[in-house]
């Protein structure tokens, strides 16, 4: 990579992307796939992926699934779960609703597959597309321009600035500071308590998302055993983090119920804090946020992951749609921001709402989602709409 040259009209690349991680790379991936290439460059923070083991699990819908496929990496995943059924409940009171793959002619609602097994395979993927990927890259600064966007980064030691016509954000959500971009939050006061957890009776295939008045617990298929998401206020998720094996599973069967019978081993638990982040706008002159840098979900329905994953995939459609001279510009960021609103916006206000409808105390409310779960259950036309705005974003 070179220092920006005399010439104010000068690139170092058509597009960089801030980030290597899923989004960056599928974007990249993405944009790899046009006829004439176009110059790209990925700058990655992380040195060395296999020097960190990230536990974490991920729930791809279906509609993931096909993106990674166009861009060629769904082949390369040796063992991601399907899930074909999700039950959803409320504990301690009556109406639940079961939603299937086959109501909608789908294999698979989801996929459930570990973090580190889908970063390894974009990594692997990013070194032979075509794109200049740069690890160990610490960008420190990004600022939008009428005729450019600008990237400071340090690497090996020295300070380095890139010039492109596009710049994706793409870091996940990191205290990256750019002009013209507000970042709101909002505290939902709940902590993800999260593990691996082998349960009695074999799981099918099966998911379950059970709403308490302290947050959701979702159960996802994966491998052999399930991964667990137990939502909590955050004193009680230390608490669970202090238990030892054996009272912890105690806890969470008295929590869940005994549908998947006893709780027999979990995996040492992690804690992280849930809210809602949202940057306003998306797009500047010659930049895009994209993923959690854009927007940062509750957990619940696992619509997060698989937004950003759209809106990677959709920057790069609009990017390949335009001559070289008019990507990054305004035109270009107007369609594609105006073409992700509805899915983001409806992404943000479906999760938003069922936080804050099913943990809540107010009188009369359970009885309420109690209905509304059942008649979700007795109506196809309803379950149909749900599943597949839940697969393919609020576009469905």
């Amino acid at each position: 990579m070179t220092q920006l040259a005399a010439d104010a009209n000068a690139f170092d690349a058509d597009v960089i992307i801030v980030g290597g991680g899923p989004v960056g790379a599928t974007l990249a991936l993405a944009l790899s796939q046009s006829t004439a290439p176009l110059d790209v460059l990925v700058l990655e923070a992380q040195a060395d992926f296999s020097a960190r083991r990230d536990t974490r699990t991920l729930a791809l819908s279906h509609g993931s699934r096909l993106i990674l496929e166009r861009v060629g990496i769904w082949q390369k995943l040796s063992s991601p779960t399907p899930i074909t059924r999700i039950h959803i409940s409320q504990r301690g009171s009556f109406g639940r609703a079961l939603l299937g793959a086959d109501e909608v002619g789908m294999p698979a609602l989801g996929y459930v597959i570990a973090h580190s097994e889908l970063q390894t395979a974009l990594h692997e993927a990013l070194l032979t597309c075509g794109a200049r990927y740069l690890r160990g890259a610490q960008v420190s600064e990004v600022t939008p321009g009428a005729a450019a966007a600008q990237v400071h980064y340090m690497r090996e030691g020295a300070t380095q600035t890139g010039k492109a016509r596009l710049v994706a954000l793409a870091d996940g959500g990191r205290s990256l500071q750019i002009p013209g971009i507000v970042r709101t939050s909002r505290d939902y006061r709940q902590s993800a308590v999260v593990c691996q957890v082998h349960t009695e009776l074999p799981h099918h295939n099966l998911a379950y998302e059970r709403f308490t008045e302290e947050g959701p617990a979702a159960l996802l298929p994966s491998g052999d055993h399930y991964a667990l998401v137990w939502t909590a206020t955050p004193e009680r998720a230390q608490v669970l983090l202090a238990l030892n094996d054996a009272d912890f599973l105690a806890q969470l069967h008295t929590h869940f119920g005994d549908r998947q019978g006893r709780f027999l081993a979990a995996t040492p638990r992690l804690s992280f804090p849930l809210s809602l982040h949202q940057s306003q706008p998306v797009t500047r002159e010659h930049l895009a946020l994209i993923g959690n840098a854009a927007q940062m979900l509750h957990p619940v329905a696992g619509q997060g992951f698989n937004m950003g994953l759209r809106d990677a995939w959709e920057l790069a459609q609009a990017t390949l749609a335009c001559v070289p001279e008019a990507i990054g510009g305004t035109a270009m960021l107007k369609r594609y921001s105006a073409g992700r609103r509805l899915d983001t916006q409806g992404g943000i206000f479906f999760t938003d709402l069922l936080v804050r409808a099913f943990s809540n105390r107010m009188p009369g409310l359970r009885q309420l989602r109690g209905l509304a779960l059942s008649a979700l259950d007795a109506l196809p036309p309803a379950k149909s709409f749900v599943v597949r705005r839940m697969i393919f974003g609020a576009k469905g």
